[in-house]
């Protein structure tokens, strides 16, 4: 929703492609009990601006700034998006929408946000954080018990953006989702209590490296285009 919703609000999709996108990957969406579509709408019509990205983890509120409530509901699910408008700002949480035996679709719980963060990483630092977090775990997990199984070229596709982002946001974010699912299918089966601590530490980083390189790709649109 991060991704299309800022297309959509740069004017590089319309609006019923970018519900259509985000309906397509989570299924119909509401947000409390509006449809997506007249949310987007009437959000626009109240001053949305753009949306920002939060992924925070235990201990680590990337993207957050409160208050409270919204920051723990956002910890719980380990995802938010921020919507950014003239005078305020409206944390949006997803959650699993089931009703009856076959809809599933996705909800949209909504909170008062606080400002946006200005301390998150570039799409260029997170780029080099990633690289050094990637060699640095390859390197730590290959001295624990050998070669990873899966490499991330390996993996399924994902982690596109929309149009109108940057070739290094769409590079990095794919590589970064490559990456998370590695980190989800990591297990620790038949290491000793040693090399457990080791691999944990190691994963922990790539996790926070991970994490910080999707919001960077997500908030490249509003980077000024280098050439670099």
């Amino acid at each position: 929703m991060v991704a299309w919703g800022n297309a959509w609000l740069a004017g590089h999709v319309g609006l019923d492609e970018a519900a259509d996108h985000v309906e397509a990957a989570g299924g119909p969406a509401v947000a409390g009990e509006v449809p997506l579509r007249k949310y987007l709408a009437n959000l626009r019509g109240g001053g949305l601006r753009e949306f920002r990205l939060a992924l925070p983890a235990p201990g680590d509120p990337l993207g957050l700034s409160g208050p409270a409530s919204f920051n723990a509901a956002a910890v719980d699910v380990g995802q938010a998006a921020i919507a950014v408008l003239d005078d305020h700002n409206l944390g949006l949480v997803p959650t699993v929408d089931r009703r009856g035996s076959s809809y599933v679709g996705i909800r949209l719980d909504v909170h008062e946000s606080g400002p946006i963060r200005h301390d998150l990483p570039s799409l260029a630092e997170a780029d080099r954080e990633l690289s050094d977090a990637m060699r640095a775990a390859t390197e730590t997990l290959d001295s624990v018990d050998g070669p990873a199984q899966e490499r991330p070229e390996r993996l399924e596709r994902g982690g596109e953006l929309a149009p109108g982002y940057p070739a290094r946001a769409h590079r990095v974010s794919t590589l970064a989702t490559r990456l998370a699912t590695v980190l989800r299918v990591a297990d620790e089966r038949g290491l000793t209590s040693g090399q457990v601590a080791v691999r944990g530490a190691a994963l922990r980083d790539l996790d926070r490296a991970v994490r910080r390189a999707l919001v960077a790709a997500h908030h490249a649109i509003f980077e000024p285009i280098r050439n670099s």
